[in-house]
């Protein structure tokens, strides 16, 4: 989508450790961080089956923290690293908290929210839109979700 910026520090990996985390809960191994600056406010992983929660998406656990922790429903100037594609939920949730720069692993034909499917940012309605920026740590974010899903297939 955009090109990176100069000096840019990805967390990526740490999103990917939750990931990791998310799968050995067994659940769906998506992980999210979210960042001001060099500071981490928050980082999850998907918890809708531990919480039987069919929002607690890594990037929505991710989004109510990093709130908490900065006492606003504002996360402007923040960044959000995730592992796969937004769904559109979850991509109308970063719009409404303003966060300035989304990160994101693997695509999502599927189920995504930003690139396909509902294409949340696209719409007139939305009335922030990050910028956007694709396919950071993909090969590895696509590798644990094919693991995690041929493991289940059996």
């Amino acid at each position: 989508m955009k090109e990176q910026r100069e000096g840019f520090r990805s967390f990526m990996e740490a999103a990917l450790v939750e990931a990791r985390a998310a799968a050995g809960r067994g659940e769906v191994p998506v992980g999210a961080v979210i960042v001001a600056g060099d500071r981490v406010l928050a980082r999850a992983g998907n918890r809708t089956r531990e919480l039987a929660d069919p929002t607690a998406h890594a990037e929505m656990l991710a989004i109510r923290e990093a709130c908490r922790v900065l006492g606003s429903e504002r996360l402007v100037g923040c960044d959000l690293y995730v592992t796969l594609e937004p769904c559109p939920m979850c991509a109308a949730a970063i719009s409404a908290a303003r966060i300035g720069r989304l990160y994101y692993g693997a695509a999502d034909p599927k189920s995504g929210g930003v690139a396909v499917g509902a294409r949340v940012f696209s719409h007139p309605q939305c009335h922030h839109v990050p910028e956007v920026y694709d396919g950071i740590g993909a090969g590895e974010a696509e590798a644990l979700l094919r693991g995690f899903f041929m493991e289940r297939r059996g």
